[in-house]
């Protein structure tokens, strides 16, 4: 399958209802790679980078956490980085 990298940010209810970590583990039990970090405002930024079938799993199981409640999403498509290995906190 091929790659693809989105950069996406979450609005809602997505800091302090341990979203990072859920995003971390679920994206590397997926075999994505990327980050993802708490922002200013109160949104998360995610960059994360695999087959798109597999991203989409990713977004479907942030959506079943208990605590998280995301209201909306932007997501732009980036150039894949073909030298990342593994997902991390930023």
């Amino acid at each position: 399958m091929a790659k693809i990298r989105k950069r996406i940010l979450f609005h809602g209810r997505v800091q302090g209802v341990g979203f990072r970590y859920t995003a971390l583990h679920l994206a590397r039990s997926l075999g994505l790679t990327g980050w993802v970090r708490n922002e200013y405002d109160g949104s998360v930024l995610m960059e994360v980078q695999g087959p798109e079938l597999l991203i989409a799993e990713l977004l479907k199981g942030l959506n079943r956490g208990s605590y998280i409640r995301i209201d909306w999403i932007d997501e732009q498509e980036l150039a894949v980085r073909e030298e990342e290995r593994g997902f991390g906190i930023g």
